[in-house]
């Protein structure tokens, strides 16, 4: 038996914007960091092997995103349930969330690795790889596969672990794979000469140190419930309650692969028949997504540490502190996002050297990539952090349209129909078009969630 000793839980007390810094400021370090070890992974790259090294692992990322499709589909899905059910004085429930989440993961994260071990040359091809980019794609996202069941488990950890009281432990659990990585990336690539397989094994061994930590956490350290065996025998009603809430997240990381997917496609298709040739093009849009990563981190962070507060909050029945978070998480990330779009617009030649590219063509796409690609990232906060919010209210079916919205019904026909009549430029169109869409969807769903929180609050008063 796993035991710990119940704890008070302060989400319901603290004032909302200290709990908001408390909770996402270790979520905005782990994100950003995250996120710089897969800019670091570019730059030793480009700097140690080529350019063509970096299209590999531009390929390859849709087993990343996939990772955390289902990191979030289970850890985020049933992980609002947790923070509802400890809000109601229920720890009992909520530790049958935990310990089915923890089955769940186990069990779906090596299906997933042993099927893409299996089909793995075919699936790179379908990502978009060209048999140039094969040669190095292959090694890299061979070692990546193997590490998909500790990644999985580790980000999935993340949320319960927030949920728990311990943001703090939760961040330094991811950092500390981050952080390996980067540390061992120059290690293996650069001493022991391994090429594309080193990198690859740094992103893997750190993932297996975020693992040990978050199960440590589970073994030791759990504050507010307390496991025992009964927990982790998987219940129909408790899955079907997981996939409901989760299903947003986990469909709005499944439309960004396939939307990534057809892109990589499209620009494979359509740059071969420009001036820059689809290497170049692959090489430079991965280089701008993986900036573009480490620039809207912190609305992620913020979105995900307010989650536990808008859950506990809206199980106690306090309506005030649930708008409260979700207008300050929005207000903040929008700062963020209009200050990344500047960044990227005002200085992208800049930025871009860290890559290390010695082909003016690189530079001359990438720069062209931002402008039209990312015209409106200052609006692109409004999306994650109001699909976090409904979430974390158990409204997964206005987040899950949120994301069939700007993926499913406008980026991926756009980028489909556009090209056949302007080409390359109809690949970066779907982007600003898509966006804008989204941003006008999800300011009148927000707008409506307020509204009806200003209902119950009066209701409850």
């Amino acid at each position: 038996m796993m035991s710990a000793k119940p704890a008070e839980n302060p989400l319901g007390t603290q004032p909302v914007k200290s709990l908001i810094w408390k909770y996402s400021l270790p979520g905005i370090a782990s994100q950003l960091i995250n996120s710089a070890h897969n800019i670091v992974d570019q730059i030793f790259i480009g700097w140690g092997i080529n350019d063509l090294g970096i299209a590999a692992t531009n390929v390859t990322f849709p087993f990343t995103t996939m990772m955390t499709a289902i990191s979030a589909l289970i850890g985020m899905g049933a992980s609002a349930s947790f923070s509802i059910l400890l809000g109601r004085k229920e720890p009992e429930k909520a530790a049958d969330y935990l310990g089915n989440a923890i089955t769940m993961m186990s069990v779906v994260s090596v299906v997933i690795a042993a099927f893409s071990l299996l089909f793995l040359k075919p699936v790179l091809y379908l990502f978009g790889a060209t048999d140039l980019i094969m040669e190095y794609a292959y090694p890299y996202a061979k070692i990546i596969c193997i590490g998909i069941p500790f990644g999985i488990f580790a980000s999935g950890m993340s949320y319960f672990i927030r949920a728990d009281g311990s943001p703090n432990y939760a961040s330094v659990m991811l950092l500390s794979g981050a952080v390996f990585n980067m540390v061992f990336d120059p290690v293996f690539l650069f001493v022991f000469d391994m090429g594309m397989a080193g990198v690859a094994l740094a992103t893997v061994l750190g993932q297996v140190l975020s693992f040990v930590l978050a199960v440590i956490y589970i073994l030791r350290r759990l504050k507010t419930v307390e496991l025992i065996k009964k927990n982790f025998m998987v219940r129909a009603a408790i899955v079907k309650s997981v996939f409901a809430l989760g299903i947003a997240t986990f469909t709005t990381h499944v439309l960004n692969t396939a939307a990534q997917i057809i892109q990589m496609n499209g620009l494979r298709t359509y740059g071969a028949m420009s001036v820059f040739g689809s290497e170049v093009v692959l090489t430079a849009s991965g280089a701008v997504a993986k900036l573009t990563m480490v620039f809207l981190a912190s609305v992620i962070g913020i979105a995900l540490g307010c989650q536990p507060i808008i859950g506990y909050n809206l199980g106690s029945r306090r309506y005030g502190r649930v708008k409260e978070t979700y207008l300050t998480a929005l207000k903040y990330g929008t700062i963020i996002a209009a200050a990344s779009y500047l960044t990227l617009q005002l200085f992208p030649g800049t930025i871009l050297k860290i890559f290390g590219s010695e082909d003016p063509l690189f530079y001359e796409f990438a720069t062209h990539y931002i402008k039209i690609f990312f015209g409106v990232l200052f609006l692109n906060a409004l999306q994650p952090v109001t699909s976090i919010f409904c979430t974390a209210v158990g409204k997964a079916k206005l987040g899950f349209w949120m994301a069939v919205l700007r993926q499913g019904l406008l980026m991926i026909p756009i980028m489909l129909i556009l090209p056949r009549f302007i080409g390359l430029d109809g690949v970066l169109w779907a982007g600003v078009l898509s966006d804008l869409g989204a941003a006008i969807f999800v300011l009148f769903i927000g707008s409506r969630q307020v509204k009806e929180l200003n209902r119950l609050e009066k209701e409850n008063t």
